[in-house]
């Protein structure tokens, strides 16, 4: 029996094919409206709970497809069937992989379509379910928090993730929260009993890192005393997250592509290789396909990696994220000091919302733990915020400005919020100190 809580949205510029298809499921029982053209359908989706939409491919102005993409980038729970009386193979494909549960072509009889209308809100049910168990664990578990759009698709995808042993590829700015979505993966996988063995690949010296990976026999160079296990071996059964992985030299990826490759690895000093079964998670703050084009990657590992592909949104395309993720810091680091948790003004929660929060969620964390520890239980008002972010809006108008004068103010922005501290800044830049310390030598010569 149909479940009349079931809405379904028809989309076609053709009213007479609406009314087919409205009367047919109607009949049986499902909650039907209808709209004529993308427009009004998008407008419908903005006010209304929706769990399918029906839509033809081709359309005046905005076609399905268009119609498709913007469901998957703004309702990834709503469910989508392409119907079109120009079948073809290119069309289903692109259907498909937009994102597209079924594909009818016209003229298809009232069986065939709810047939698909039963097929496809049975398995969406079914998936839901399933998502709906893994964002618990991941929000409660793993330290994962937000309901914005943005985490509920980060969600949906670490279950499917977690559901194939594939490798896969996070990848976001720095303070995102990378780690945690591969600590989810693993422990919501069928290895989730194993070992999870995180590696910092840009803490390791280039010298050391083959030995660190792959484990050396004693006498293998001048320092190698005793026999040591690499980090895959001692992931043996589990997950291997390698954090920042385009940090990696060119002779080590084409090493770690062997192993991906032919699932063995070799320990430094030894002539035979040793099989290991690990599943890889690598995350990256870095854009590697640029890295690619400069020869800083191999373009082989990256489609090795690229298989499931998860991108962190940063704090600042989260919404009311940051509210839910600021109560959480203040509940946590209250009960850690044993204070009274503060309450925040309306003042400092608007700043906090315009703020661009380019530390993103582990900056947000810092400063929530410094306010919670300064406040004493009292009510915290704005002027307890670093000046940059009481007054966050871009002073520099980017139009009228050089890239030298918008990097340095961006720079200037990152060290205030962390109140100087030159190691934190260039982890959120995404430089090594070096590199930042010569930059903020060239703008004191500026000013001289």
């Amino acid at each position: 029996m149909v479940d009349a809580r079931e809405h379904v949205l028809l989309v076609d510029d053709s009213v007479s094919t609406l009314r087919v298809m409205e009367r047919n499921l109607k009949l049986q029982g499902y909650n039907v409206f209808t709209a004529t053209d993308v427009a009004k359908a998008v407008a419908f989706l903005e006010s209304n709970a929706v769990d399918l939409v029906v839509t033809d491919l081709r359309m005046p102005k905005v076609d399905g497809l268009d119609l498709i993409r913007h469901i998957r980038s703004n309702y990834p729970k709503v469910s989508v069937i392409m119907i079109t009386g120009f079948a073809s193979i290119g069309s289903a494909v692109s259907a498909m992989r937009e994102g597209a549960e079924d594909y009818l072509a016209k003229p298809f009889t009232d069986e065939e379509l709810l047939e698909a209308v039963r097929r496809v809100l049975t398995n969406a049910a079914a998936r839901h379910a399933g998502e709906a168990d893994a964002t618990i664990g991941a929000t409660q578990t793993y330290g994962l928090l937000g309901s914005s759009p943005a985490m509920m698709r980060v969600y949906e995808l670490i279950a499917r993730a977690a559901a194939v042993d594939a490798t896969v590829l996070i990848t976001g700015e720095s303070g995102t929260g990378k780690e945690l979505v591969a600590r989810a993966i693993h422990y919501e996988s069928a290895r989730g009993a194993s070992t999870f063995v995180p590696v910092n690949c840009a803490g390791i010296p280039d010298g050391l890192v083959e030995s660190e990976l792959f484990g050396h026999v004693k006498g293998a160079y001048t320092s190698a005393t005793v026999n040591r296990m690499g980090l895959f071996s001692a992931a043996d059964g589990g997950t291997l997250f390698l954090d920042e992985i385009g940090e990696l030299a060119m002779a080590t990826q084409a090493k770690l592509l062997r192993v991906l490759q032919e699932k063995e690895v070799r320990v430094v000093g030894e002539n035979t290789s040793q099989p290991v079964d690990v599943r890889v998670i690598a995350a990256t703050n870095k854009d590697l396909a640029a890295l690619i084009e400069k020869g800083a990657f191999r373009e082989d590992l990256f489609y090795r990696l690229h298989v499931v592909t998860i991108d962190m949104p940063p704090l600042r395309d989260r919404g009311d994220d940051i509210l839910e993720l600021t109560q959480h810091f203040v509940r946590h680091y209250a009960a850690q000091f044993d204070c009274e948790p503060p309450q925040l003004n309306h003042r400092l929660i608007d700043a906090l919302r315009a703020y661009a929060w380019p530390g993103n969620v582990r900056e947000l964390q810092n400063l929530i733990q410094r306010l919670v520890i300064m406040s004493g239980g009292s009510e915290i008002d704005v002027d307890a915020l670093p000046a940059v972010m009481r007054y966050s809006v871009p002073k520099v108008d980017g139009r009228t400005c050089t890239l030298a004068e918008v990097e340095r103010q961006h720079i200037e922005v990152v060290l205030a919020s962390v109140d100087g501290n030159k190691t934190r800044a260039a982890e959120i830049l995404g430089i090594d100190r070096k590199t930042l310390r010569e930059k903020l030598k060239g703008y004191e010569s500026d000013r001289d």
